[in-house]
């Protein structure tokens, strides 16, 4: 087998048919302000966690929306509630309480 010095890695396709969005529902329903984030990385950008750790709210919050909650639990736990994100978010998400609603809906997972 000839080494080329590089590897092609597998697609990562997100599957929603086969996801169980049950708890992303229920996160959207109890906070509906939720939809109105662009994503912009306002909120990871200033976050203290995020500085110290590996913490990406983002990306738990993209994860949580996709349905896969392997692990959006634990990384939540990281989070220390300041509020920096929820002070510089420019559509006024309170991200404290997607914080504690994320960990209230996933203790199960």
């Amino acid at each position: 087998m000839i080494q080329w010095g590089f590897n092609i890695n597998q697609p990562r396709a997100i599957n929603l048919d086969k996801n169980d969005l049950l708890a992303a529902d229920r996160i959207r329903e109890q906070m509906p302000e939720l939809e109105a984030c662009i994503a912009c990385g306002s909120c990871t950008a200033t976050c203290t966690a995020g500085n110290l750790t590996s913490f990406n709210f983002r990306r738990v919050h993209t994860l949580v929306r996709r349905g896969e909650y392997k692990g959006a639990y634990e990384e939540m736990n990281k989070c220390m509630l300041c509020g920096k994100c929820r002070l510089v978010c420019p559509r006024g998400i309170n991200t404290r309480g997607v914080v504690l609603l994320i960990k209230r809906e996933l203790g199960d997972y």
